[in-house]
């Protein structure tokens, strides 16, 4: 029996944290704020190569970022050997406001933090219009 979220991506990322392991180190920190008509997000991805484990993907209203971070490290002395690695997939959707765009969206990496720049436009509202009934 297999169990598909596609559709709940907050109900997603919930099982994707219980099954990663530690619930504060098995997801991405994001944090988000409007900027002028920009909104950014700007993402902790420390020890990554943002061109090969980085994906950025506006869908359905949603921004969706996934990365995957694998990590070796060893340590030699004379007679001890000790090998440590770390790897995992994460995942974090963020809901984009009304009036975001996909065009001219930028994402850069610098430090450790991804920070992605989405141009939000004035959200087209109209004013209540009532609309008549005519007997026919």
């Amino acid at each position: 029996m297999a169990l598909v979220l596609r559709d709940w991506p907050d109900v997603q990322e919930v099982f994707h944290r219980m099954f990663d392991g530690d619930l504060d180190k098995s997801w991405l920190r994001v944090e988000e704020f409007v900027d002028d008509k920009t909104l950014v997000v700007r993402a902790e991805l420390p020890d990554i190569d943002p061109d090969k484990d980085v994906e950025i993907v506006i869908a359905d209203g949603n921004l969706r970022i996934s990365a995957e971070r694998q990590a070796k490290t060893e340590h030699k002395n004379k007679g001890s050997y000790r090998s440590e690695f770390t790897y995992g997939s994460f995942t974090r959707t963020v809901k984009l406001p009304p009036g975001a765009t996909e065009a001219d969206v930028k994402a850069t990496y610098k430090d450790g933090v991804l920070e992605i720049r989405i141009p939000v436009a004035e959200p087209v509202t109209s004013t209540p219009a009532k609309i008549e009934v005519t007997r026919g």
